[in-house]
């Protein structure tokens, strides 16, 4: 066995005489446990937000979007959705069109997107769990609309209020003067349900079926605004993109879920960073406990180190005996902080015990890759402190 890694075994294991040394300790040891803990938590957390906030994208967005590059919209023809049809990684895809327009209910105006789709768009998202109240698009019915939760609550609407139908206004193209009592295209539609989600996808959607909105919006039958695709492996939607580009070519644009999304993908990255950041000052801080506890060590063992000097331990192994000290005081802290914050994670996870609301539990997910992160922190920031208590030692201090 390495001679001043026993030495530091039985300095760490072993009881000094001295008990506020001890003490010291103790409070290093804790301090570690806890920082560790918390960090472990904070990663676990950010990683359960993360994938509840995506979770929440697959109800709004495809996995992969084609657009055109000029004009709004653009014809289909049989070679483009023959493309996508031989395309062995799309598993399906949807007809979109979609308009800003305004809404009227009442005394009441609201501007928001209407989004025409097909009946295969609920297969391309999960738009069925995200529906809160009512039923989705039915094509048994004509004039439907299922909208947003938020555009329900700003224009007082309920569901299936037969009474009074939900107008959608969309202006006339054209140049010159213009009627006002004859500038819109309209439609009135019955809401079936609404949709619940982030607040942006809350507030801007009424969906209805792609025939009314080619109606409203005087569309030729083949003519679209975008195709949205939902692909086998989600994880390889880079290179899928990426390939439909080059055969599409420059007239279109393929856009990826995180490219559709890439200020909420920047901010959850960012927060997740930046959480890691502040919680390492924290395990810096509490780190300067083991140095501290190692100095005092170093102190009041001047007289044995004096012995090991004069048996011939050379600087260099004196010197090792407190690293390796000050590495395993902050390796067990670390596992045992590590094995409560598991335990809370699995806890959290099953029971709910910490509530955002009455029926949302904190959201946290379990990732081998935050132990990692865990254990590569602490352990450098651990051996660095522990170099840095140990570099009190010299041959002046041992003759002393």
């Amino acid at each position: 066995m390495n001679f001043s890694y026993y030495i530091a075994k039985r300095y760490l294991f072993t009881k000094t005489s001295n008990n506020a040394i001890n003490i010291i300790t103790i409070i290093a040891s804790f301090g570690v446990i806890v920082s560790s803990l918390a960090l472990f938590i904070i990663l676990s957390g950010f990683s359960g937000l993360r994938t509840f906030s995506y979770s929440l994208l697959d109800a709004s967005d495809p996995d992969l979007k084609i657009t055109s590059v000029k004009g709004k919209s653009f014809l289909l023809d049989d070679d483009f959705l023959q493309v996508l049809d031989d395309n062995p990684n799309i598993t399906t895809y949807a007809k979109v069109i979609e308009e800003r327009v305004f809404l009227e209910y009442g005394d009441k105006n609201e501007v928001a997107f209407v989004k025409g789709v097909d009946t295969n768009y609920a297969n391309v998202t999960k738009i069925d769990d995200a529906i809160y109240i009512g039923d989705w698009l039915d094509t048994t019915y004509t004039n439907t609309a299922v909208i947003g939760r938020a555009i329900a609550i700003k224009l007082s609407l309920g569901v299936n209020s037969y009474g009074r139908p939900l107008t959608v206004m969309i202006p006339k193209p054209g140049k010159g003067f213009i009627n006002p009592n004859n500038a819109f295209y309209k439609m009135d539609v019955q809401v079936l349900g609404l949709y619940t989600g982030t607040e942006e996808f809350e507030n801007k959607f009424v969906y209805v079926t792609l025939n009314q909105a080619k109606e409203l919006l005087k569309y030729q039958e083949n003519q679209v605004t975008a195709l949205e695709l939902k692909i086998t492996n989600i994880s390889a939607s880079d290179a899928v993109a990426e390939e439909l580009q080059q055969t599409l070519g420059d007239t279109y644009k393929v856009q990826t879920k995180e490219q559709l999304n890439e200020v909420f993908y920047k901010v959850i990255n960012t927060e997740n960073f930046v959480s890691y950041l502040i919680f390492t000052l924290i395990i810096i801080i509490a780190l300067f406990n083991v140095i501290g506890a190692i100095i005092m060590m170093i102190i009041d063992k001047k007289q044995n180190l004096q012995t090991l000097y004069n048996l011939g331990t050379t600087i260099q192994e004196i010197k090792k005996i407190f690293v390796y000290q000050g590495f395993l005081l902050t390796f067990f802290g670390m596992l045992v902080g590590l094995v409560l914050g598991v335990i809370l994670v699995f806890l959290q996870d099953a029971f709910g015990l910490f509530m955002i609301t009455e029926n949302l539990a904190y959201p946290v997910e379990f990732q081998f890759y935050n132990l990692i992160i865990v254990i590569f922190t602490i352990t450098v920031l651990g051996f660095v402190a522990a170099k840095i208590a140990s570099s009190r030692i010299n041959q002046k201090f041992i003759e002393k």
